[in-house]
């Protein structure tokens, strides 16, 4: 590529660089002020609504990954812009790299030496201002992938919101329990737990109260019914789906509030019916190894 050439693209992405970067203010509909607001959002339904949303969780980690993506490559995009300045200023002070600099070099190797060195000095330039052009349209793609995932979270919200009466009858229908006994268990729990491990056998166990957890674990509401060491598969796998099919099907009856297994959920109050889980980086996380439970 001739020099010439070379700095009219260092030139445009110096023009590029120069002007505003994707930004994270707070009226910014894809910033972490945003998120963190709709983050306290889906906090306060949660409490509201006696339980973790999976419904609004899911949305708030997708959106929580993008914008953190957005702002990495806004901060490699920011440091890049001394880069294109030194190789725009450099390309300028050194002059082109044509061939009439080499015509007064008598040495042959001396001749061949500078012509590669210039060469190579042309190519890794242009790699650089090639890389730092990828550099704005990721930051650019990322911007506009975290200011959709910011919306989808703001729609889930809203959703949740106008279920509020629904969802207000369902915890006047099942009341408020607190855990009773040495279990740490609600009522309720204890009969769920019972009435499953009287229909399917659990030579896995199973892992109720976690005291301090934050979540229902916690206040004695939930239970993890391991289906394997790892997972699930064949006959494991085919237990965890029976259970799954078994407390939707009984759920009205046995006060079930949502369910998780195989990277799904299925809660009551958003609706019913599976949704997909984003990835939480491991078989646990997923639920591939447990069907995990939460009654109101």
């Amino acid at each position: 590529m001739g020099v010439r050439r070379f700095a009219a693209i260092a030139t445009v992405l110096v023009g590029l660089l120069a002007a505003p970067l994707p930004q994270a203010a707070t009226a910014d509909p894809g910033s972490p002020a945003q998120l963190r607001k709709l983050t306290k959002q889906a906090a306060q339904l949660n409490k509201l609504f006696r339980g973790q949303i999976e419904f609004l969780e899911d949305a708030r980690i997708q959106a929580k990954k993008a914008t953190e993506n957005a702002d990495k490559l806004r901060s490699q995009l920011a440091g890049a812009r001394g880069e294109v300045a030194n190789i725009a200023q450099s390309t300028y002070m050194s002059g082109p790299l044509d061939g009439t600099q080499l015509l007064a070099i008598a040495d042959p190797a001396m001749l061949l030496g500078q012509a590669a060195n210039m060469q190579y000095m042309s190519d890794e330039r242009t790699s650089r201002v090639l890389r730092i052009e990828q550099l704005i349209k990721s930051a650019n793609t990322a911007k506009k992938a975290a200011d959709a995932k910011i919306k989808d979270l703001e729609k889930k919200i809203k959703e949740m919101r106008d279920k509020r009466r629904d969802v207000e009858k369902l915890l006047a229908k099942y009341g408020f329990q607190t855990p009773t006994g040495g279990a740490g268990l609600t009522q309720r729990m204890t009969s769920v737990k019972i009435e499953v491990m009287q229909n399917f056998p659990m030579p896995y166990g199973v892992g109720c109260l976690r005291p301090g957890d934050p979540g229902e674990h916690g206040k004695g509401r939930a239970c993890d019914f391991m289906m394997s060491r790892g997972y699930a598969s064949g006959a494991d796998a085919d237990r965890g789906d029976a259970l799954a099919e078994f407390l939707i099907k009984n759920g009205s009856r046995l006060g079930v509030m949502y369910i998780i297994w195989k990277q799904r959920y299925y809660d009551i109050r958003s609706g019913g019916g599976w949704d997909p889980m984003s990835d939480r980086g491991s078989v646990t996380a997923n639920h591939y190894d447990h069907v995990h439970v939460s009654v109101f």
